[in-house]
C-alpha cells in the first residue's frame, strides 16, 4: 500500500481526499496537498490530520515561520532518535511508542522505527478514537493482537 492509499483509508474521516506528498520529516510527519489545492499536516505523534494551509501562499508564509519550522524539523529529537536507533531504511519512520497526544515522552525511551504504512494507520485509528474527547480527558489503552 502507498502512503497516499494509506492517507485515505485511515484519515478520510476528518475530509482530507490526498493528492501528493509535498513534505515529509523523519517522525512521519507529512504536508499534503488535496484535491482543492489546500494543505494538510498529518502529524503522527499528536494523532491529527488537519489544514495548516488554503493555497500555496499560505503554506510559503508558513514555512517562513520558525515556530512551526522548529516544531516541524523537531531537529534534537531526530538527531538523539538517529544516534540511537541508526539512519532510517526506506519506508520507515522514528516513532512515539505512546504518542505525545495521550501523554508520551518526547523522549528516546519513547521511540522506535515502524513502517510509515503502519505509523499513518495507528494515528489515524487513535485519532478517530480520541476526536471527541476533552482535553485532560483519561484514555485506557488496550492492545488486542
Amino acid at each position: 500500500m502507498n502512503i497516499i492509499e494509506a492517507i485515505k483509508e485511515s484519515w478520510s474521516w476528518v475530509g482530507i481526499e490526498p493528492e501528493e506528498i509535498v513534505g515529509e520529516n523523519d517522525f512521519g510527519n507529512l504536508i499534503v496537498r488535496d484535491y482543492r489545492g489546500r494543505y494538510w499536516r498529518l502529524c503522527p505523534e499528536d494523532a491529527y490530520c488537519k489544514v495548516i494551509a488554503e493555497n500555496r501562499n499560505e503554506l510559503d508564509a508558513l514555512s517562513t515561520n520558525q515556530d512551526f519550522l522548529a516544531d516541524w524539523y523537531m531537529a534534537a529529537l531526530a538527531e538523539q532518535a538517529k544516534e540511537k536507533l541508526g539512519p532510517l531504511q526506506p519506508g520507515r519512520k522514528y516513532h512515539l511508542v505512546i504518542p505525545g497526544v495521550l501523554g508520551g515522552e518526547y523522549g528516546i525511551s519513547n521511540i522506535r522505527t515502524v513502517s510509515q504504512v503502519s505509523q499513518i494507520h495507528l494515528s489515524g485509528e487513535i485519532g478517530k478514537q480520541i476526536a471527541e474527547l476533552p482535553d485532560g480527558a483519561k484514555v485506557q489503552l488496550r492492545v488486542i493482537e
